[in-house]
C-alpha cells in the first residue's frame, strides 16, 4: 500500500514562459522497501523535469510520476464554487416549482371565476342577495391578486439566484486548468534502513505559468529613474501560497543547440509583380506635459538578486501569493537611478512635433528584459514606450514624448515647377524655411531631421543645394541633420533649397512640396 505524502509549496522559481515548484514534507515510514506517493499535483507537469531529494536513513530507488482519477475535483477552491453552483442549481429548481404550483392556483381561481358567473347571476335573479355575490367575487379577486403579487416575488427571487448561478459559471470558467477531477502525482520508491521520519523534497516544472517585465520611466531634472517591476502569471492548477518566490531570466524549456550553417546557393533571379503596398499610418503623438514641482517619492523595496553565468534570478522583499486564475500580481525587481543627456529631435517633413529625447547608459547590474514602459515627467504620466534588452553599460536612446513648448514651423517660400530652359531641360526649384523656438524656461538642445532629394537616373540632376546654416551632418541619402542650441525665448531660422533639372523628354517622378 503506498504511504501518502503530504508536501506543501515551499519555492517557486517563476521563469519567462515556466516555474519549477518546490514542495516539501515529512513521512513516516517502516523499515524495508515501500512507495511514497506526493499527490494532487499539476495536470500540466513536464515528468522529464521531476526531481526528487530528502533527508533521513533512507535510499531512492525509483521515481515515476503517475495519474490521479478523482471523481471530484480535488482544489479546494474550485470544489467549493461548484458545491456553491450545485445548491444555486438546486435552489432554482425548488423557485421553478413554486412557480409551478403558483401557476396551477391561478388557473384554479381563473377557471373558479368562469363557472360561478352564470351560477351568480342565476342566483342573484331568483333570491336578489348582490351582497353575498359581491363578497364572493371579492374573495376570488383577493386570492388572485395574492397570487400574482406572490410570481412576481418570486420572479425576482428567480433573476438574483439566476445572476449568482451565471457569476459562479463565468468563474468556475476561469479555472479551466483547477477544474479537472485529475491530478498527477510523484511515486518515490524508497528502502528504509529501519522505521522513522524521512523529509522528502519534490520538484518539477509546469508550463502555464510567466513573468513579464513592466517599467515606469520618471524623468527628474536631468536623470530617469527607472523602476523595474515584474508581472506574475499563471494558470497551472496549483494555487502558489505565500512561499520562496523566485524570478529568473533563464529559458529551461528551451532546447541548447550550437546553430549550424546551412550552403548559401545563387540562383538566377525570377522577377514578380509587386502588389501595391497600403501606406503605413504615422504612429500617434504622445501627450503633452507640463513640468510640475519635484515630489519626495516614497521608499521602494526592490529584490535581491543572484547572477548567475547566463541569467539572474531575484528573490522579491515582498512575500507574493499567486493563484491560478490568470491574474497578474506584480512586484519590484528593481530600481536604477540613470544619469541621462537630454535633447530634442523633430522631423518637420513629418509633422511640428519636437520629441524629448533622453540618452541614457544603463548603469546598473541589471541586464533589463524587453517591456512596456509608462513616462513620467516628474509626477505627470505622458505616453508609453517599449524598452528594448538593455545590457549593463550599453547607451540606448529613449522617447519621452511631445515637448510643446518647442515649436517648429516648416514653410514653402520658394517653388518654380517646370521651367523650360535652352535645350530643353526642365527646371523645378524649391526652398524651405524652418522656424525652431524655445518657449520653456531652460534652454534646449533641438536636434532637426530634413531632406533633399536624390536622383536615382542619370536624365534628372539636382544641383545647386542650399542649406543654412551649414548643418552637422549630409548623408549620401539626402537627410540633413542640424544641432541646434536654443536659449529660453530663442528661436532660429534653417533654410534648405535645391534645383532639380530633368532632361528633355523625361518625366519626372516623386516630386513634393
Amino acid at each position: 500500500m503506498d504511504t501518502p505524502l503530504v508536501a506543501d509549496i515551499v519555492a517557486v522559481t517563476v521563469y519567462p514562459g515556466q516555474a519549477r515548484i518546490t514542495r516539501r514534507g515529512t513521512v513516516s515510514v517502516a523499515a524495508g522497501a515501500q512507495r511514497v506517493l506526493a499527490g494532487g499535483l499539476a495536470l500540466g507537469l513536464r515528468a522529464d523535469s521531476v526531481r526528487v531529494n530528502g533527508r533521513g536513513p533512507a535510499t531512492v530507488l525509483g521515481v515515476d510520476v503517475v495519474a490521479e482519477h478523482h471523481p471530484r475535483t480535488p482544489d479546494a477552491t474550485v470544489d467549493e464554487l461548484e458545491k456553491r453552483r450545485e445548491a444555486l442549481q438546486d435552489r432554482l429548481t425548488e423557485l421553478n416549482d413554486e412557480n409551478t404550483v403558483l401557476d396551477s392556483r391561478e388557473g384554479l381561481i381563473e377557471s373558479l371565476v368562469r363557472r360561478c358567473g352564470t351560477t351568480f347571476a342565476r342566483t342573484v335573479t331568483e333570491s336578489g342577495d348582490t351582497d353575498r355575490v359581491a363578497a364572493v367575487n371579492d374573495a376570488l379577486a383577493g386570492q388572485l391578486a395574492a397570487v400574482l403579487a406572490a410570481r412576481r416575488e418570486l420572479a425576482e427571487r428567480r433573476r438574483e439566484a439566476q445572476l449568482e448561478f451565471d457569476a459562479l459559471g463565468r468563474r468556475l470558467g476561469e479555472l479551466l486548468a483547477q477544474r479537472a477531477p485529475d491530478r498527477m502525482a510523484v511515486a518515490v520508491d524508497l528502502e528504509a534502513e529501519r522505521a522513522g521520519e524521512i523529509e522528502l523534497e519534490v520538484s518539477y516544472l509546469v508550463d502555464a505559468a510567466r513573468w513579464e517585465s513592466r517599467y515606469d520611466v520618471r524623468l527628474h531634472g536631468d536623470s530617469l529613474t527607472l523602476t523595474w517591476f515584474g508581472l506574475i502569471t499563471q494558470h497551472s492548477g496549483e494555487d502558489w501560497p505565500e512561499c520562496d518566490l523566485r524570478l529568473s531570466t533563464a529559458r529551461p524549456a528551451n532546447a541548447v543547440t550550437v546553430p549550424e550553417l546551412d550552403p548559401w546557393y545563387l540562383d538566377r533571379h525570377e522577377p514578380m509583380v509587386e502588389r501595391s503596398r497600403m501606406p503605413v499610418p504615422a504612429a500617434p503623438a504622445a501627450a503633452a506635459y507640463d513640468q510640475l514641482e519635484s515630489a519626495v517619492p516614497l521608499a521602494q523595496a526592490i529584490a535581491s538578486v543572484e547572477h548567475g553565468v547566463t541569467a539572474a534570478t531575484y528573490q522579491p522583499t515582498r512575500r507574493v501569493a499567486v493563484p491560478s486564475d490568470g491574474t497578474s500580481h506584480r512586484t519590484t525587481v528593481a530600481v536604477a537611478e540613470l544619469p541621462a543627456r537630454l535633447d530634442h529631435l523633430t522631423v518637420p517633413l513629418r509633422g511640428p512635433e519636437a520629441y524629448l529625447r533622453a540618452t541614457a547608459v544603463n548603469s546598473s547590474e541589471h541586464t533589463l528584459r524587453p517591456g512596456p514602459a509608462a513616462i513620467f515627467h516628474e509626477t505627470e504620466f505622458v505616453g508609453t514606450t517599449t524598452l528594448e534588452p538593455w545590457a549593463p553599460g550599453e547607451e540606448v536612446e529613449l522617447a519621452l514624448g511631445v515637448d510643446d513648448r518647442v515649436r517648429v514651423e516648416r514653410e514653402l517660400v520658394r517653388r518654380a515647377a517646370g521651367k523650360t530652359v535652352l535645350g530643353g531641360t526642365r527646371r523645378n526649384e524649391a526652398a524651405y524655411r524652418i522656424t525652431v523656438g524655445n518657449y520653456g524656461p531652460r534652454p534646449a538642445k533641438v536636434t532637426v531631421v530634413d531632406q533633399v532629394p536624390v536622383s536615382r537616373d542619370d536624365a534628372i540632376v539636382v544641383r545647386d543645394v542650399q542649406l543654412d546654416p551649414k548643418p552637422a551632418e549630409r548623408s549620401e541619402l539626402g537627410e540633413v541633420t542640424w544641432k541646434l542650441v536654443l536659449d529660453p525665448g530663442a528661436s532660429a531660422e534653417l533654410t534648405l533649397g535645391f534645383r532639380v533639372d530633368v532632361a528633355k523628354g523625361v518625366r519626372l517622378a516623386g516630386w513634393r512640396d
